[in-house]
């Protein structure tokens, strides 16, 4: 018998069925870990954050409607990511500071990337973890998830103003960080 769809997944498990369950979770985990990896830095809360947000799923996949192919997946993201910034609200305020709280000026050549393609994806995933929580968070829910300042405002509690320092500091760091591994590695390292 081949594996269910998304739909029939979603209808197994609405149902109770423990079998689809534990398929919806190993056909996700890869993907939501990457998710959550995205915004929390240490494994160990990853793990408990993966672990929270499969308890919201799966209480509350009766919430969840079928809009056709990979709505299943963007729900559980979207869980993902609001159950990651819990977490960092819950662990402790945000270190975010507006470009108005510092006088650090960027040039340009700062915060633009260098030509960084042929770096692994995981070197550049691995970079993105090592940045400050807070330019890490803001970097990922504008430039990964598309979410545009005023709304990364209000899902932080910050000025639009501080989302956009965040993001300009944290893609200098990025590039900064990005040309330091070539220049010490190499285009492969």
């Amino acid at each position: 018998m081949s594996e269910p769809d998304e739909q029939t997944l979603t209808d197994l498990v609405k149902r109770g069925d423990r079998t689809a369950m534990r398929l919806m979770y190993s056909r996700y985990i890869g993907h939501l870990t990457a998710v959550c990896s995205r915004y929390i830095a240490d494994d160990e809360d990853v793990k408990d954050v993966l672990q929270d947000s499969f308890i919201k799923i799966f209480s509350s996949i009766g919430d969840f409607t079928y809009k056709g192919a990979v709505s299943l997946k963007s729900w559980l993201t979207k869980i993902v990511i609001n159950e990651s910034l819990s977490f960092i609200r819950s662990r402790r305020k945000l270190p975010l500071t507006s470009l108005e709280d510092e006088t650090v000026t960027y040039r340009q050549e700062d915060i633009e990337p260098p030509e960084a393609e042929e770096i692994p994806p995981e070197m550049i995933h691995r970079l993105i973890r090592q940045l400050p929580e807070g330019y890490r968070t803001v970097f990922n829910l504008h430039v990964l998830d598309g979410q545009s300042h005023k709304d990364i405002a209000r899902l932080l509690g910050i000025s639009e103003n501080t989302s956009a320092s965040q993001l300009h500091r944290a893609k200098a760091t990025l590039a900064k960080e990005i040309t330091k591994h070539m220049d010490t590695y190499g285009r492969q390292g």
